[in-house]
């Protein structure tokens, strides 16, 4: 591997994985049209080449795949509240922009795509923990689009012979991350609102448990991934391989923000998030050794000292 490109790399995720790969100092290119990610997400990361356009526009696709060996896509539209507001626009970005990033990569000569798929794909299934080989059962318009995306890998496998493979995130959670995001933010909005003194909300009754992942262990996830000889759109899950209710991780964060004393507020809970869920990573770690080296409690420290030093 030698020159990578990452569309949506100047997200959360993306900016972490780029900035990866630059340490390792793997030729990066990032496309980004900047509607969700942040340009201050790549400032101080020297060498990455950024291309401003869309995963809908060919010919932006056609123009930053060139000369590149690995695509990671993690480009998209990351909430279920929004697509249940507007299922279209939704689609429109997470499949309609899967596909062609896939079909760029064929044109491109590209040796492999490393797809960004997502835990919801699971659904509300009271089954747990969370098996690759599970009847997928979605229950929002994202958990859909990033589910057909996951089928369009392994079908570009099979009929183009491009090499795909497909990482189920769980909930992911770092530095970077926008806590204004209605669909992974919880815990960086959980620390913006202690850290100014404010109640954090909580949606439901708080006691609905997550499968959280320091985001510098899906980074490593993603380049085990693509050195490794998996391909065919084959599904694995990245996540800790443990789960934590709401409710305790609001603890855990107010005991490292210094803020025990402020209470949470409870609302109605949102239309489209599962009750429960909780990984079984085993097939990943087999597969290509992936094992998250940062735990919860240390990653959650990580990312309050980094929201700390931005207030600063």
């Amino acid at each position: 591997m030698t020159s990578v490109l990452v569309t949506g790399g100047a997200g959360f995720i993306g900016s972490h994985l780029a900035e990866g790969m630059v340490k390792r100092r793997i030729r990066t290119r990032v496309l980004d049209n900047f509607s969700t990610g942040n340009r201050d997400n790549l400032a101080g990361i020297d060498g990455i080449e950024i291309f401003e356009g869309d995963v809908g526009d060919m010919n932006a696709l056609h123009e930053a795949m060139d000369g590149i060996d690995i695509v990671f896509h993690l480009a998209a539209l990351p909430s279920v509240s929004k697509s249940v507001l507007d299922p279209v626009h939704s689609n429109t970005v997470n499949l309609d922009g899967t596909v062609k990033v896939l079909l760029a990569a064929k044109d491109a000569g590209v040796q492999k795509v490393v797809y960004a798929g997502s835990s919801s794909a699971y659904g509300d299934s009271e089954a747990l923990p969370k098996l690759e080989s599970m009847r997928e059962c979605p229950i929002s318009p994202y958990a859909v689009n990033k589910m057909a995306g996951e089928k369009y890998c392994s079908v570009f496998s099979s009929v183009y012979g491009i090499e795909t493979v497909v990482l189920r995130y769980f909930n992911v959670f770092g530095p970077r991350q926008d806590p204004s995001s209605h669909y992974s933010g919880v815990i960086s909005s959980f620390i913006q609102k202690l850290l100014n003194g404010q109640r954090p909300v909580v949606y439901g009754d708080g006691e609905q448990t997550r499968d959280f992942v320091f985001v510098g262990n899906v980074v490593m996830a993603n380049i085990f991934a693509s050195v490794s000889r998996v391909g065919g759109g084959e599904i694995f899950n990245i996540a800790m391989g443990e789960r934590v209710s709401i409710n305790e991780l609001l603890e855990i964060i107010r005991e490292l923000v210094g803020a025990t004393g402020i209470k949470p507020i409870y609302r109605e809970a949102r239309k489209g998030d599962p009750k429960h869920l909780l990984a079984d990573i085993g097939k990943a770690q087999k597969a290509f050794g992936y094992w998250p080296v940062v735990g919860l409690r240390e990653g959650l420290k990580i990312t309050v000292d980094w929201y700390k030093q931005r207030l600063k």
